[in-house]
């Protein structure tokens, strides 16, 4: 479903994002990304969704080869890519409703489907009683309660998820990690970029490690 082959990225200050990078994530997987701060996890998730190309190497996701996308199928791979990012992007004008409702009117849908789509997300992530309210009356959990149902609203094959327990207490990070265990199990490819060791520890899934754009582990947790 989704494989990087030999990746570089080099940046215009002449440092690697990432380097010689090489993974396959098959359909379903639950993966976490790890690795310290500055290592490219961040840079893997840009360069799946297209935000950047590679400087070199091949990035497949389903039947595309990301970096030769011609421009105007790149909103259709997007849609296949649900993104939680680490600074979650909802919009304070808006409520929870509305920022999840959002990516549906990008896409073209709208209307009484598109608002009962919404309400489906929401209910899955536990935050529909929230639905009216605005992103600054909720907790943390519940904005990335938020954000996560907006990833999920048009129904992607692939999440990615960047340091979504970055910011939370332990039982909230918890609560936060099942969810997307859940998310999992339905059928979506989960991809988790975190520092949090314990929830990699304890949930004994694949690990892919990262260190300064290289991978130095890439192994799958047995029961």
């Amino acid at each position: 479903m989704i494989g990087l082959d030999n990746v570089s990225k080099k940046f215009g200050t002449g440092a690697y994002g990432v380097s010689d990078v090489s993974f396959s994530i098959e359909k379903k997987e639950f993966v976490f990304l790890v690795g310290p701060t500055g290592s490219g996890k961040t840079t893997i998730f840009k360069l799946i969704i297209r935000e950047i190309l590679p400087t070199k190497g091949s990035i497949i996701v389903e039947e595309w080869e990301v970096a030769k996308l011609p421009s105007e199928m790149i909103p259709n791979l997007r849609k296949k890519i649900g993104v939680v990012f680490q600074d979650l992007k909802l919009l304070s004008d808006r409520t929870v409703l509305e920022n999840v409702l959002l990516p549906m009117e990008v896409a073209g849908a709208g209307g009484k489907e598109a608002e009962r789509r919404v309400e489906e997300v929401l209910t899955q992530t536990g935050i529909i009683e929230h639905k009216d309210k605005f992103p600054v009356q909720l907790s943390g959990g519940e904005l990335q309660r938020a954000a996560i149902a907006r990833a999920l609203v048009l129904n992607p094959d692939i999440l990615l998820a960047d340091e979504p327990t970055g910011n939370l207490d332990t039982g909230t990070s918890w609560e936060i990690v099942k969810l997307l265990s859940d998310i999992n199990e339905r059928g979506t490819t989960v991809i988790m970029a975190t520092h949090n060791v314990d929830i990699v520890k304890n949930l004994k899934k694949r690990i892919i490690e990262l260190d300064k754009g290289k991978i130095v582990r890439d192994t799958k947790r047995q029961t």
